[in-house]
Protein backbone atom coordinates (compact mmCIF):
# COMPACT_ATOMS: atom_id res chain seq x y z
CA UNK A 1 0.00 0.00 0.00
CA UNK A 2 1.40 3.59 -0.75
CA UNK A 3 1.65 6.34 1.51
CA UNK A 4 -1.33 8.29 -0.16
CA UNK A 5 -3.42 5.03 0.23
CA UNK A 6 -2.42 4.77 4.25
CA UNK A 7 -3.35 8.80 4.81
CA UNK A 8 -6.53 7.75 2.93
CA UNK A 9 -7.20 5.55 5.46
CA UNK A 10 -6.36 6.43 8.44
CA UNK A 11 -8.04 10.07 8.08
CA UNK A 12 -11.56 8.75 7.28
CA UNK A 13 -12.73 6.36 10.18
CA UNK A 14 -15.78 4.89 9.18
CA UNK A 15 -18.26 3.36 11.87
CA UNK A 16 -20.22 0.97 9.80
CA UNK A 17 -23.51 -1.14 11.35
CA UNK A 18 -26.19 -3.89 9.68
CA UNK A 19 -27.04 -7.01 10.93
CA UNK A 20 -24.28 -9.54 11.20
CA UNK A 21 -21.76 -10.59 8.38
CA UNK A 22 -23.21 -14.37 8.87
CA UNK A 23 -26.64 -13.36 7.83
CA UNK A 24 -28.12 -15.00 5.25
CA UNK A 25 -28.56 -12.51 2.19
CA UNK A 26 -30.19 -8.77 2.34
CA UNK A 27 -28.00 -6.46 3.39
CA UNK A 28 -25.22 -8.42 5.00
CA UNK A 29 -24.59 -9.78 1.51
CA UNK A 30 -24.11 -5.66 0.44
CA UNK A 31 -21.99 -5.28 3.19
CA UNK A 32 -19.69 -8.39 2.53
CA UNK A 33 -19.38 -7.40 -1.16
CA UNK A 34 -17.96 -4.02 -0.48
CA UNK A 35 -15.76 -5.57 2.02
CA UNK A 36 -14.79 -8.04 -0.92
CA UNK A 37 -14.38 -4.90 -3.61
CA UNK A 38 -11.84 -3.69 -0.81
CA UNK A 39 -13.69 -0.96 1.17
CA UNK A 40 -11.54 -1.62 4.13
CA UNK A 41 -8.68 -1.02 2.28
CA UNK A 42 -9.43 2.83 1.31
CA UNK A 43 -10.92 3.82 4.81
CA UNK A 44 -10.20 2.41 8.60
CA UNK A 45 -13.45 0.90 8.22
CA UNK A 46 -15.43 -0.95 11.24
CA UNK A 47 -18.29 -3.60 11.32
CA UNK A 48 -20.72 -3.89 13.83
CA UNK A 49 -23.38 -6.35 13.63
CA UNK A 50 -26.85 -5.36 15.19
CA UNK A 51 -28.74 -8.30 14.41
CA UNK A 52 -27.98 -12.18 13.81
CA UNK A 53 -30.70 -15.31 13.10
CA UNK A 54 -31.83 -16.60 15.68
CA UNK A 55 -34.58 -16.59 18.89
CA UNK A 56 -35.65 -13.45 20.14
CA UNK A 57 -33.26 -13.43 23.00
CA UNK A 58 -30.32 -14.28 20.96
CA UNK A 59 -31.20 -11.19 18.78
CA UNK A 60 -31.68 -9.13 21.72
CA UNK A 61 -28.27 -10.04 23.26
CA UNK A 62 -26.22 -9.25 19.79
CA UNK A 63 -28.37 -6.00 20.05
CA UNK A 64 -27.18 -5.09 23.08
CA UNK A 65 -23.84 -6.15 23.11
CA UNK A 66 -23.41 -3.88 19.44
CA UNK A 67 -24.94 -0.98 21.64
CA UNK A 68 -22.08 -1.07 23.95
CA UNK A 69 -19.25 -2.02 21.63
CA UNK A 70 -21.08 1.28 18.57
CA UNK A 71 -21.06 3.58 22.10
CA UNK A 72 -17.52 2.91 22.94
CA UNK A 73 -16.12 3.33 19.56
CA UNK A 74 -17.80 6.49 18.58
CA UNK A 75 -14.99 8.34 19.81
CA UNK A 76 -12.85 7.38 17.32
CA UNK A 77 -15.40 7.96 14.51
CA UNK A 78 -16.26 10.41 11.84
CA UNK A 79 -18.38 8.74 9.91
CA UNK A 80 -21.78 6.17 10.91
CA UNK A 81 -22.62 4.11 7.74
CA UNK A 82 -26.05 3.02 9.03
CA UNK A 83 -27.43 0.37 6.37
CA UNK A 84 -31.16 0.18 7.25
CA UNK A 85 -34.42 -1.53 5.68
CA UNK A 86 -37.68 -1.45 7.66
CA UNK A 87 -39.78 -2.65 10.58
CA UNK A 88 -37.60 -4.06 13.04
CA UNK A 89 -34.53 -3.19 11.82
CA UNK A 90 -35.15 0.42 11.61
CA UNK A 91 -36.55 0.42 15.25
CA UNK A 92 -33.11 -1.57 15.86
CA UNK A 93 -31.15 1.15 14.22
CA UNK A 94 -32.46 4.33 15.14
CA UNK A 95 -30.99 3.94 18.65
CA UNK A 96 -27.94 3.80 17.53
CA UNK A 97 -28.53 7.15 14.71
CA UNK A 98 -29.92 9.07 17.91
CA UNK A 99 -26.67 8.05 19.80
CA UNK A 100 -24.28 8.80 17.05
CA UNK A 101 -26.12 12.13 16.78
CA UNK A 102 -25.66 13.27 20.80
CA UNK A 103 -21.98 12.44 19.85
CA UNK A 104 -21.94 14.86 17.39
CA UNK A 105 -21.06 12.42 14.52
CA UNK A 106 -21.64 12.39 10.61
CA UNK A 107 -23.97 9.94 9.72
CA UNK A 108 -24.65 8.39 6.72
CA UNK A 109 -28.14 6.67 6.46
CA UNK A 110 -28.19 3.93 3.57
CA UNK A 111 -31.67 2.13 2.82
CA UNK A 112 -32.18 -1.10 2.02
CA UNK A 113 -35.25 -3.43 1.79
CA UNK A 114 -38.32 -3.01 -0.19
CA UNK A 115 -41.31 -3.05 2.77
CA UNK A 116 -41.19 0.68 3.50
CA UNK A 117 -44.49 1.99 2.18
CA UNK A 118 -46.57 -0.44 3.67
CA UNK A 119 -44.47 0.11 6.75
CA UNK A 120 -44.85 3.53 7.31
CA UNK A 121 -48.19 4.02 5.86
CA UNK A 122 -49.19 1.50 8.72
CA UNK A 123 -47.54 3.26 11.89
CA UNK A 124 -49.10 5.77 14.33
CA UNK A 125 -48.33 9.30 13.46
CA UNK A 126 -46.14 9.79 16.37
CA UNK A 127 -44.29 6.50 15.19
CA UNK A 128 -44.21 8.55 11.13
CA UNK A 129 -43.24 12.05 13.30
CA UNK A 130 -40.41 9.51 15.14
CA UNK A 131 -38.96 7.81 11.63
CA UNK A 132 -39.04 11.70 10.15
CA UNK A 133 -36.77 13.02 12.44
CA UNK A 134 -34.71 9.67 13.04
CA UNK A 135 -33.85 9.96 8.84
CA UNK A 136 -33.61 13.85 9.30
CA UNK A 137 -30.08 13.39 11.11
CA UNK A 138 -28.27 12.24 8.86
CA UNK A 139 -25.90 14.41 7.17
CA UNK A 140 -26.23 12.18 3.60
CA UNK A 141 -28.63 9.93 2.64
CA UNK A 142 -28.23 6.97 0.13
CA UNK A 143 -31.59 5.08 -1.23
CA UNK A 144 -31.30 1.84 -3.90
CA UNK A 145 -33.46 3.34 -6.68
CA UNK A 146 -35.05 6.53 -8.00
CA UNK A 147 -38.40 5.14 -6.55
CA UNK A 148 -37.28 5.09 -2.90
CA UNK A 149 -35.69 8.73 -3.91
CA UNK A 150 -38.86 10.23 -5.12
CA UNK A 151 -40.77 8.17 -2.04
CA UNK A 152 -38.35 9.20 1.11
CA UNK A 153 -38.16 12.81 -0.38
CA UNK A 154 -41.97 12.91 -0.45
CA UNK A 155 -42.02 11.35 3.57
CA UNK A 156 -39.23 13.15 5.08
CA UNK A 157 -38.60 16.61 3.23
CA UNK A 158 -35.60 15.87 2.49
CA UNK A 159 -34.24 17.55 -0.81
CA UNK A 160 -30.80 16.11 -1.37
CA UNK A 161 -31.34 12.41 -1.15
CA UNK A 162 -28.76 10.24 -3.54
CA UNK A 163 -29.48 6.95 -5.64
CA UNK A 164 -26.84 4.32 -4.89
CA UNK A 165 -28.16 1.08 -5.86
CA UNK A 166 -26.50 -2.42 -5.40
CA UNK A 167 -23.79 -3.55 -7.04
CA UNK A 168 -21.92 -6.66 -7.82
CA UNK A 169 -18.74 -8.35 -8.32
CA UNK A 170 -18.66 -8.78 -12.50
CA UNK A 171 -17.46 -12.06 -13.50
CA UNK A 172 -19.27 -12.42 -16.82
CA UNK A 173 -21.54 -14.32 -18.80
CA UNK A 174 -20.08 -17.96 -19.18
CA UNK A 175 -20.67 -19.82 -22.39
CA UNK A 176 -24.68 -21.16 -22.31
CA UNK A 177 -27.13 -22.08 -23.95
CA UNK A 178 -31.06 -21.31 -24.69
CA UNK A 179 -34.00 -22.96 -24.89
CA UNK A 180 -33.04 -24.91 -21.88
CA UNK A 181 -36.88 -24.19 -20.13
CA UNK A 182 -34.87 -23.84 -16.78
CA UNK A 183 -36.56 -21.52 -14.33
CA UNK A 184 -34.13 -20.36 -11.44
CA UNK A 185 -35.62 -18.83 -8.25
CA UNK A 186 -32.98 -17.35 -5.72
CA UNK A 187 -34.23 -15.87 -2.06
CA UNK A 188 -36.76 -15.89 0.59
CA UNK A 189 -39.30 -18.84 -0.34
CA UNK A 190 -42.09 -17.09 0.67
CA UNK A 191 -45.46 -15.32 -0.36
CA UNK A 192 -43.94 -11.91 -0.42
CA UNK A 193 -41.63 -13.26 -3.12
CA UNK A 194 -44.06 -14.45 -5.24
CA UNK A 195 -43.31 -18.23 -4.87
CA UNK A 196 -47.01 -18.93 -4.89
CA UNK A 197 -47.77 -17.50 -8.08
CA UNK A 198 -44.54 -18.89 -10.13
CA UNK A 199 -45.23 -22.15 -8.82
CA UNK A 200 -48.87 -22.33 -9.75
CA UNK A 201 -47.56 -20.23 -13.74
CA UNK A 202 -45.09 -23.51 -13.71
CA UNK A 203 -47.85 -25.98 -13.61
CA UNK A 204 -49.73 -24.45 -16.27
CA UNK A 205 -46.76 -23.95 -18.09
CA UNK A 206 -45.44 -27.42 -17.89
CA UNK A 207 -48.71 -29.24 -19.57
CA UNK A 208 -47.49 -27.72 -22.88
CA UNK A 209 -43.64 -27.97 -21.89
CA UNK A 210 -42.91 -31.13 -20.15
CA UNK A 211 -39.00 -30.31 -20.20
CA UNK A 212 -39.73 -27.61 -18.02
CA UNK A 213 -37.81 -27.19 -14.41
CA UNK A 214 -38.33 -24.77 -11.65
CA UNK A 215 -35.47 -24.69 -9.53
CA UNK A 216 -36.17 -22.73 -5.87
CA UNK A 217 -33.14 -21.83 -3.85
CA UNK A 218 -33.34 -20.30 -0.64
CA UNK A 219 -34.50 -20.73 3.06
CA UNK A 220 -38.49 -21.77 3.56
CA UNK A 221 -40.43 -19.28 5.52
CA UNK A 222 -44.06 -20.90 4.69
CA UNK A 223 -44.43 -24.18 4.97
CA UNK A 224 -47.63 -24.44 3.48
CA UNK A 225 -45.36 -23.01 -0.08
CA UNK A 226 -43.19 -25.32 0.61
CA UNK A 227 -45.62 -28.46 0.87
CA UNK A 228 -46.98 -27.08 -2.47
CA UNK A 229 -43.56 -27.35 -4.21
CA UNK A 230 -42.60 -30.90 -2.48
CA UNK A 231 -45.79 -32.36 -4.15
CA UNK A 232 -44.39 -30.98 -7.95
CA UNK A 233 -41.34 -33.42 -8.13
CA UNK A 234 -41.58 -33.99 -11.76
CA UNK A 235 -41.60 -29.90 -11.94
CA UNK A 236 -39.39 -28.40 -9.21
CA UNK A 237 -36.31 -28.93 -8.29
CA UNK A 238 -35.52 -27.70 -4.30
CA UNK A 239 -31.96 -26.66 -3.74
CA UNK A 240 -32.17 -25.41 -0.19
CA UNK A 241 -29.53 -22.26 0.79
CA UNK A 242 -26.56 -21.94 -1.61
CA UNK A 243 -22.79 -20.99 -1.29
CA UNK A 244 -21.33 -18.63 -3.37
CA UNK A 245 -19.86 -21.80 -5.47
CA UNK A 246 -23.17 -23.56 -5.61
CA UNK A 247 -24.96 -20.48 -6.53
CA UNK A 248 -23.45 -19.56 -9.30
CA UNK A 249 -23.22 -23.06 -10.32
CA UNK A 250 -26.92 -23.18 -10.52
CA UNK A 251 -26.94 -19.20 -13.05
CA UNK A 252 -24.67 -21.19 -15.45
CA UNK A 253 -27.14 -24.23 -16.10
CA UNK A 254 -30.40 -22.46 -15.69
CA UNK A 255 -31.67 -19.94 -18.46
CA UNK A 256 -34.30 -17.77 -17.17
CA UNK A 257 -34.51 -15.93 -13.79
CA UNK A 258 -37.66 -15.36 -12.03
CA UNK A 259 -38.47 -12.71 -9.24
CA UNK A 260 -42.30 -12.20 -9.24
CA UNK A 261 -42.34 -10.08 -5.83
CA UNK A 262 -44.82 -8.05 -3.89
CA UNK A 263 -42.15 -5.73 -3.66
CA UNK A 264 -38.78 -4.94 -4.01
CA UNK A 265 -35.63 -2.50 -2.83
CA UNK A 266 -33.67 -3.70 -6.07
CA UNK A 267 -32.22 -7.10 -6.32
CA UNK A 268 -28.90 -8.30 -5.90
CA UNK A 269 -30.24 -11.46 -6.94
CA UNK A 270 -31.42 -9.91 -10.02
CA UNK A 271 -28.00 -8.59 -10.79
CA UNK A 272 -25.61 -11.90 -10.06
CA UNK A 273 -28.79 -13.70 -12.75
CA UNK A 274 -27.98 -11.08 -15.94
CA UNK A 275 -23.86 -11.23 -15.02
CA UNK A 276 -23.89 -15.09 -15.48
CA UNK A 277 -25.86 -14.41 -19.12
CA UNK A 278 -29.72 -15.56 -17.59
CA UNK A 279 -32.77 -13.56 -18.95
CA UNK A 280 -34.71 -12.20 -16.20
CA UNK A 281 -38.52 -12.31 -15.71
CA UNK A 282 -39.28 -10.08 -12.96
CA UNK A 283 -42.09 -7.73 -11.23
CA UNK A 284 -42.42 -4.00 -12.27
CA UNK A 285 -42.01 -2.37 -8.68
CA UNK A 286 -39.65 -0.66 -6.51
CA UNK A 287 -35.79 -0.18 -8.18
CA UNK A 288 -36.70 -3.61 -10.51
CA UNK A 289 -37.37 -1.36 -13.61
CA UNK A 290 -34.13 0.21 -12.83
CA UNK A 291 -32.29 -2.66 -14.06
CA UNK A 292 -35.04 -4.63 -15.97
CA UNK A 293 -36.15 -2.84 -18.78
CA UNK A 294 -39.12 -4.41 -20.43
CA UNK A 295 -38.66 -6.20 -23.50
CA UNK A 296 -35.12 -4.56 -23.38
CA UNK A 297 -32.96 -6.34 -20.80
CA UNK A 298 -35.54 -8.45 -19.05
CA UNK A 299 -39.75 -9.16 -18.95
CA UNK A 300 -41.63 -7.15 -16.66
CA UNK A 301 -44.67 -8.64 -15.09
CA UNK A 302 -47.18 -7.67 -12.69
CA UNK A 303 -46.78 -8.36 -9.30
CA UNK A 304 -49.80 -10.89 -7.69
CA UNK A 305 -50.67 -11.93 -11.01
CA UNK A 306 -50.01 -15.63 -12.19
CA UNK A 307 -51.45 -15.16 -15.50
CA UNK A 308 -49.45 -11.72 -16.12
CA UNK A 309 -46.45 -14.00 -14.91
CA UNK A 310 -47.12 -17.19 -16.75
CA UNK A 311 -47.21 -14.80 -19.81
CA UNK A 312 -44.21 -13.40 -19.46
CA UNK A 313 -42.69 -16.74 -18.81
CA UNK A 314 -43.88 -18.25 -22.40
CA UNK A 315 -42.60 -14.98 -24.13
CA UNK A 316 -39.36 -16.04 -23.83
CA UNK A 317 -39.70 -20.05 -23.43
CA UNK A 318 -41.62 -20.22 -26.64
CA UNK A 319 -39.17 -17.51 -28.55
CA UNK A 320 -35.35 -18.59 -27.74
CA UNK A 321 -33.67 -15.83 -29.81
CA UNK A 322 -35.73 -13.14 -27.92
CA UNK A 323 -34.75 -14.60 -24.63
CA UNK A 324 -30.56 -14.67 -26.07
CA UNK A 325 -31.18 -10.54 -26.73
CA UNK A 326 -32.74 -9.62 -23.69
CA UNK A 327 -29.73 -12.03 -21.25
CA UNK A 328 -27.07 -10.40 -23.78
CA UNK A 329 -28.56 -6.92 -23.09
CA UNK A 330 -28.98 -7.41 -19.10
CA UNK A 331 -24.99 -8.42 -18.96
CA UNK A 332 -24.28 -5.94 -20.68
CA UNK A 333 -26.11 -3.59 -18.48
CA UNK A 334 -24.86 -4.79 -15.51
CA UNK A 335 -20.89 -4.87 -16.52
CA UNK A 336 -21.33 -1.24 -17.75
CA UNK A 337 -23.32 0.43 -14.61
CA UNK A 338 -23.65 -2.28 -12.08
CA UNK A 339 -20.02 -2.83 -11.31
CA UNK A 340 -18.72 -2.69 -7.52
CA UNK A 341 -15.64 -1.25 -8.51
CA UNK A 342 -17.46 2.12 -9.08
CA UNK A 343 -19.85 1.84 -5.75
CA UNK A 344 -16.63 1.28 -3.82
CA UNK A 345 -15.07 4.24 -5.31
CA UNK A 346 -18.37 6.13 -5.39
CA UNK A 347 -18.41 5.96 -1.39
CA UNK A 348 -15.44 6.92 -0.43
CA UNK A 349 -15.63 9.54 -2.30
CA UNK A 350 -18.87 10.49 -0.31
CA UNK A 351 -17.21 9.66 3.21
CA UNK A 352 -14.53 12.31 1.82
CA UNK A 353 -16.89 14.86 0.98
CA UNK A 354 -18.39 14.07 4.50
CA UNK A 355 -15.19 14.34 6.49
CA UNK A 356 -14.05 17.57 4.81
CA UNK A 357 -17.30 19.01 5.54
CA UNK A 358 -17.48 21.23 8.61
Amino acid sequence: MNQDSMTEKQNIRVLMIGPDRSVHGGISGVVNNLYDAGLDKKVDLTYIGTMREGNKFLKLAVAAKAYLEFSGKLKDTDIVHVNVASDNSFVRKSVFVKKAKKQGKKILIHQHGGEWKDYYNGLSDKAKENVKSVFGMADKFLVLSPYYKDFFEEMTGIRDIMVFPDTIKIHGAPERGYGQKKILFLGRLCEQKGVGELIDAACEIKKDHPDLTLYLAGIWEDEGLKSKAEDNPDLIKIEGWLDEEEKRKLIRDCDIFALPSYFEGQSVSILEAMDGGMCVVASDIGGIPMMVMDNETGILVKPKDKDSLKEGLLKVIDDTELEKRLAENGEKLVREEFDINGSVERLTEIYREMSDEK
